[in-house]
């Protein structure tokens, strides 16, 4: 097939390459000239300028694939200008599923056809594929499919629902991404403060040997004890991409109980300080209530 790439991150360069493996024809565009040269190197057709999906031959099919929020809005805003009746936009970033509901709704006006796909698949995507949860209108869906299949590993994508199922699927995906991270996190830190001084490495090899908590993510952790067997390099300071959060809002507004995702998400928040005011105020009172010692500041 032919489509559009708009945006050549960590993810939309390699979703190029993969699809170049399988013949489709990519057109690429990146607000930054150096990536687009960079997927034109790689064999794709460089698209100066955004609008120039135009040149495409229609119906077109453009896959959005930069941050969430602002930049996919002001992209989707630009594409609703340009592109005419029949055509196709697909939003693989990571977008709030209320905001795709709304791209599609105003694409839609325009006779424009708009899927979200949500993407799993990291920077390992080009090597082993991207999971693909797809919300949207089921014709269009058909329509973009040979593009999936080349996306996707075996039985990788699915039409997941209507608007805004895809991203909505991917944020809860998100969700329970934290929980399992966080879990083995607590683990880790349990056996390494264990006085065995037991091997991460091995143990996390020995574990994906037919364990019940064998998994990809566990896999990853042996390859970073690897490289770094203590994680000396590291600091414990942990970004969050949005989806956690809206995952327990999403929780809290439907009255589900996520007690797992929602400790994940503030411990990763509680990584960004080094020392919590709350903390003082807890040993504060407990001095005060109990006569408890407590550690001060003040040099003796």
């Amino acid at each position: 097939m032919e489509l559009a790439m708009i945006g050549l991150g960590r993810m939309g360069l390699n979703m190029c390459k993969r699809l170049l493996r399988d013949a489709h024809t990519v057109h690429a565009y990146d607000q930054a000239p150096a990536k687009t040269a960079e997927a034109v190197a790689a064999g794709t057709k460089s698209l100066p300028r955004l609008e120039d999906v135009t040149k495409l031959r229609a119906p077109r099919i453009v896959w959005v694939m930069v941050p969430a929020g602002g930049p996919t809005a002001e992209v989707i805003d630009r594409l609703a200008g340009s592109l005419a009746a029949g055509d196709l936009v697909i939003d693989g970033g990571n977008s709030y599923y209320k905001d795709s509901i709304e791209h599609h709704g105003r694409l839609k006006a325009h006779g424009i056809q708009f899927l979200d796909a949500g993407t799993s698949g990291g920077i390992w995507g080009l090597e082993v594929g991207y999971c693909l949860m797809i919300g949207g209108e089921k014709e269009a869906f058909q329509t973009a499919e040979p593009i999936f299949r080349t996306l996707a590993p075996n039985e990788g994508y699915s039409h997941v629902g209507g608007p805004g199922a895809g991203h909505f699927t991917k944020m809860v995906h998100n969700g329970i991404e934290y929980g399992l991270m966080q879990s083995y996190a607590e683990g880790f830190e349990i056996l390494r403060a264990s006085g065995f001084q037991l091997d991460l490495q091995q143990i996390s090899h020995l574990w994906n040997q037919g364990s019940v908590v064998r998994s990809w993510l566990l896999e990853l952790a042996e390859r970073a004890f690897a490289q770094d067997p203590d994680l000396a390099s590291l600091r414990g300071y942990v970004e969050d991409s949005g989806e956690g959060r809206w995952t327990v809002q999403e929780a809290i507004a439907q009255n589900v109980p996520a007690p797992v995702i929602t400790l994940s998400l503030l411990t990763r928040i509680r990584s960004r300080q080094s020392e919590l005011f709350q903390g003082k105020v807890l040993a504060a009172l407990r001095a005060e209530f109990g006569g408890h010692a407590v550690k001060t500041t003040k040099k003796v």
